[in-house]
């Protein structure tokens, strides 16, 4: 198992990147996002990796990030997700977007991956749901050291926390204050579960 190439990018393609090591050229398989963030030819990278053996052909997946590296593992682990299509998950959406599709149940946002039908996201979803942590993603674990007062969302920290992670994410404070004020026994939950049930209540 090879946990990470780290030497000069050679070359670059939509779906690989060539990284020489001392001499010898690394083929590895990318997502289109993964690609747009590479540093140019000639510059020094690391890239995390995942090997996928066949009868057939070993390759390389791989990834900037040890974050994009986990979501990319846990997505091959679902029937009828192999690599390729998980990294055509990440090609259009980033670990923590896709995360956050999951804990949500938006579908529409993981079928926008080519390849990747209705039935096979609800099968992600369904299959990874109650694996996938808020505490997972980079915001989750920003959460406690960055909080910001929000007198609309009330004195719970639990309602400051899940209103700041929903803004960060893109969403109106407004929406945000609503989706979680409707949210209903949030006294005995924690933030994780509150922001999970604020997203639901976004679709």
């Amino acid at each position: 198992m090879i946990a990470y190439v780290k030497g000069t990018v050679d070359d670059i393609a939509e779906d690989n990147v060539v990284i020489d090591v001392g001499g010898i050229g690394y083929n590895v398989k990318i997502s289109a996002d993964t690609a747009a963030k590479l540093p140019g030819i000639g510059e020094k990278v690391k890239i995390y990796t995942y090997t996928n053996v066949r009868e057939d052909a070993v390759h390389l997946f791989g990834f900037l990030s040890k974050n994009d590296l986990e979501i990319f593992k846990r997505c091959i682990t679902v029937n009828g997700i192999g690599p390729k299509g998980a990294l055509a998950i990440l090609s259009v959406l980033d670990a923590d977007s896709l995360r956050f599709a999951i804990m949500s149940g938006d579908v529409k946002a993981i079928t926008k991956a080519p390849g990747i039908g209705a039935r096979t996201a609800e099968r992600l979803i369904l299959e990874l749901k109650d694996k996938i942590k808020v505490e997972d993603t980079e915001i989750g674990r920003e959460i406690g050291s960055n909080l910001t007062a929000n007198a609309e969302a009330g004195d719970s920290p639990q309602k400051r926390e899940a209103v700041e992670a929903l803004v960060s994410l893109g969403y109106g404070n407004a929406e945000a204050v609503k989706a979680v004020n409707a949210i209903e026994g949030i006294e005995t939950m924690d933030s994780g579960a509150v922001l999970k049930a604020a997203l639901k209540k976004m679709f």
